[in-house]
């Protein structure tokens, strides 16, 4: 039976065959974990990092509501907190829920069997009964009246203490455990994609092995024919099984297949040696390190350079987070230790954000209170200043408008210089003076209320998320520099309390006494009364009294003008005093002394209605009617018709 025989020639393009089956299997992998990999990390960046902002901009969100539905309930006329939480409650709220419900189908794409929605969903909804809780207390407390209901005032802070403040933390705690679920999904997709990467290597190193074992039975069996090419191939295998590095070699190698497949293993090995030797520094965490794919169309080499790249700026992102992160947290600590003493907050505010930021000088400017301005215009006062890691002590004063930082503070904007104009700042140290590469000048703004403006100049340039760190430290400046300001007033407003409280103690105990004093002369005064009003009526019942005009027309008459003379005293009103004379001439005596000495007395005779006459002593004087602001005469008859009779 004839056999097929199988040349050299075969032989080699069945080895070479497996060699490149192999290799394209290895590249394919490879291309399949970069590409895994790559997915992975863009998935982080679209769908993680913006779920954890948005998670952590909940939390936030929860600790202002917290803060701003206390401040309603302690603080009456805080009115921009009250205008802040009305805000974030109609504004605010839905813009983050609105920011959720659309990452919500790419949490549920990326995260299929994760609670993450479900979570968050009930969260909302703890929220939202929170903002209920919040909104029945800023029906409760609307006016002034409702502040001063005990009752009323009570409840609310009772709805804050037990209800709005435990179920925020709850809330709190619910968003940190969502974020600790995010973060562990991140963990264990960055171990994965290093455990591929892993593999990635392992199996670069097995791709080599394989070629090397395939070389070696090569050159075995083609011994008698290409006996020197074979051994040099075979000189470069035994180094490559060693792990040796193949150097550059000037060997005269034919030119033929077999001298293009030692060309190719050379090249092969080298890159197969870069490959791996990139691949673990990836691995490893060295995104710095240099590698250049063997050509345009090396798709593995691209592909490694390609996931480097997206490693590294994943990487540089997670520093610069990190970093805002740390430092927002140093700031927070620094703001809320130091919130009772302004000089020392405003030092240790410059003085660390400096530091933080590398830059070399500093400056914090305060607007001056309105009470404090004396008629001026609007100005700002330098509070804290910081340069070469030591102190300044400077007294600056800058009007709205005035140079940059004034422009700042109308325009409510960050301004940053890279070209900073000569003489504008210079930074000063022992070696010189110099003007700084960049300045920047970021308001200190909250609820669209500008307190200052914060300066800093460097010899480095600030990059774009420096810059925006600045701005949100310099937010939480803003607001710390609001809840202090108003905390001083308080005190200020409290001590004036104390203090008026004090007068009134003494002004009620002033005026005890006096009303002690009050009430005795007023005892006084009735006993007097009394005795006056028995006298009266003593008076009132021995004597006719009448009340008339400048021309006698009586207008009031007591009773006893009925017992003497037979009239009754309503049927008085309207007459003369002459009716009541038996003798009537007299009256014009009467008027001429009266307006001239002012009283008359003597003796008249007097008519009664059944016509008879008597005798009776008269009175007769003139008195001011406050009421109707006239001169009235007053008349006073005692009868003695019986006297003169019985005599």
């Amino acid at each position: 039976m004839k056999t097929t025989r199988i040349t050299i020639g075969k032989k080699l393009i069945l080895g070479f065959l497996i060699m490149m089956l192999l290799f394209s299997g290895c590249g394919i992998y490879a291309i399949l974990t970069i590409q895994s990999g790559t997915e992975t990390i863009e998935k982080s960046q679209r769908i993680i990092n913006p779920t954890n902002e948005m998670l952590n901009d909940f939390i936030l969100l929860v600790n202002r509501s917290k803060m701003l539905a206390t401040n309603w309930v302690y603080l009456q006329t805080n009115d921009e907190d009250k205008r802040a939480l009305q805000n974030l409650q109609e504004n605010e709220y839905p813009e983050l829920k609105n920011r959720a419900l659309e990452l919500a189908p790419k949490i549920q794409v990326f995260l299929p069997d994760s609670a993450v929605n479900y979570s968050l969903d009930s969260i909302f909804i703890q929220f939202e009964e929170v903002l209920a809780t919040e909104q029945e207390v800023i029906n409760s407390l609307q006016t002034f009246e409702d502040y001063e209901d005990p009752i009323k005032k009570f409840m609310a802070e009772e709805t804050i203490s037990e209800t709005i403040i435990p179920q925020s933390a709850a809330i709190i705690d619910n968003l940190e455990g969502l974020n600790e679920i995010l973060n562990k999904v991140t963990t264990a997709n960055d171990l994965q994609m290093l455990e591929s990467f892993k593999t990635l290597r392992q199996t670069a190193i097995v791709l080599i092995i394989i070629i090397l074992i395939i070389g070696i039975v090569t050159s075995l069996y083609l011994s008698n024919s290409i006996t020197k090419p074979v051994k040099y191939l075979k000189g470069i295998i035994d180094k490559l099984s060693r792990g040796e590095q193949i150097e550059a070699s000037d060997k005269n190698i034919s030119n033929d297949e077999i001298g293009e497949m030692a060309i190719s293993v050379h090249n092969l090995a080298e890159g197969l040696k870069n490959i791996s030797g990139f691949a673990k520094n990836i691995g490893e965490g060295k995104y710095d390190v240099e590698f250049e794919a063997l050509s345009d169309e090396d798709v593995l080499g691209n592909s490694l350079l390609e996931m480097r790249s997206n490693l590294k700026q994943v990487a540089e992102d997670d520093k610069k987070r990190n970093w805002a992160t740390s430092g927002m947290a140093q700031f927070g600590e620094i703001l809320r230790n130091n919130n009772n003493d302004f000089d020392r907050l405003s030092d240790q505010i410059i003085s660390n954000l400096v530091k933080y930021l590398n830059a070399n000088q500093g400056a914090l400017f305060i607007v001056a209170d309105e009470e404090n301005l004396n008629g001026d215009d609007p100005y700002m006062t330098m509070v804290a200043c910081y340069a070469w890691n030591k102190k300044k002590f400077m007294d600056k004063k800058i009007y709205k408008g005035e140079g940059l930082s004034g422009q700042a503070w109308i325009e409510g904007s960050t301004i940053f210089l890279t070209e900073v104009p000569e003489q504008y700042v210079a930074i000063t140290s022992g070696l010189g003076e110099a003007n700084p590469r960049c300045v920047v000048i970021v308001p200190l703004k909250v609820n669209d209320e500008i307190h200052g403006v914060l300066e800093i100049a460097s010899f480095n340039v600030f990059e774009k998320y420096e810059i925006e760190f600045i701005e949100k430290v310099s937010e939480s400046i803003a607001s710390t520099i609001s809840s202090v300001k108003v905390n001083e007033r308080t005190q200020k407003l409290l001590k004036e309390s104390t203090m008026m409280t004090e007068q009134m103690r003494a002004q009620e105990e002033e005026m005890r006494q006096n009303m002690e004093e009050l009430q005795a002369t007023q005892e006084k005064i009735t006993r007097d009364q009394k005795e006056r009003e028995a006298r009266d009526q003593v008076v009132l019942e021995k004597f006719i009294v009448l009340e008339t005009d400048k021309n006698f027309v009586i207008n009031k008459a007591n009773k006893a003008v009925e017992k003497y003379l037979g009239y009754a005293d309503y049927d008085m009103i309207g007459k003369s005093l002459k009716d009541l004379l038996a003798n009537p001439a007299i009256l014009n005596d009467i008027s001429n002394a009266v307006n001239t000495k002012k009283s008359w007395e003597g003796i008249v005779k007097t008519k009664r209605q059944d016509g008879s006459s008597g005798e009776a002593t008269a009175l007769i004087g003139m008195v001011h009617d406050e009421e109707t602001d006239a001169n009235v005469y007053l008349v006073y008859f005692n009868e003695i018709s019986e006297l003169v009779s019985n005599a």
